[in-house]
């Protein structure tokens, strides 16, 4: 990467912080970083951009990626035993895939943007580059992604949103 594209990178990490730090959603990100840890974190992210209807995650996929959102809304719905679809909705501060990033198992379900979205993706082989070379900033992100991955096991109807 070079210099221009980090510092980039850097700036565009911003909008990210800002929407974890406002969201209110109970499965909001509660990441708190300086900035340093920010720009520091930006490097090991890619941004995504999305558009309305565009597909996301397709559950049985085995896929470990974890996604950020920034800004727009994205649906999550599978079918269950009884061929029911199920629905929630997740926006920005929060995040989507840590069910497989932390299981190794399958996607648990499918994600469709609601709108046109930003958001930051991170592969566990750069999660694990992150831990040796920033071990607090992955300590931290290991631990906000399991708060909401814990939230939304606890509450039932949100249960679905966990991919």
């Amino acid at each position: 990467m070079n210099a221009s594209s980090a510092a980039t990178l850097r700036h565009g990490i911003q909008g990210l912080a800002q929407s974890m730090r406002h969201c209110q959603a109970l499965d909001g990100v509660p990441l708190s970083l300086n900035e340093a840890q920010w720009t520091a974190l930006a490097n090991y992210l890619q941004p995504v951009s999305l558009s309305q209807g565009q597909v996301l995650i397709e559950q049985g996929v085995k896929d470990r990626t974890v996604y950020f959102v920034e800004s727009g809304s994205l649906t999550v719905h599978y079918e269950d035993d009884r061929e029911r679809i199920c629905i929630a909705m997740v926006g920005a501060g929060s995040l989507l895939g840590e069910g497989a990033f932390f299981s190794h198992l399958p996607r648990s379900a499918n994600v469709q943007a609601g709108s046109d979205c930003r958001l930051w993706c991170m592969t566990p082989l750069r999660f694990r580059e992150l831990s040796v070379r920033h071990p607090d900033v992955a300590l931290d992100l290991a631990v906000a992604m399991s708060a909401v991955l814990a939230r939304r096991m606890y509450n039932k109807p949100r249960r679905v949103a966990v991919t």
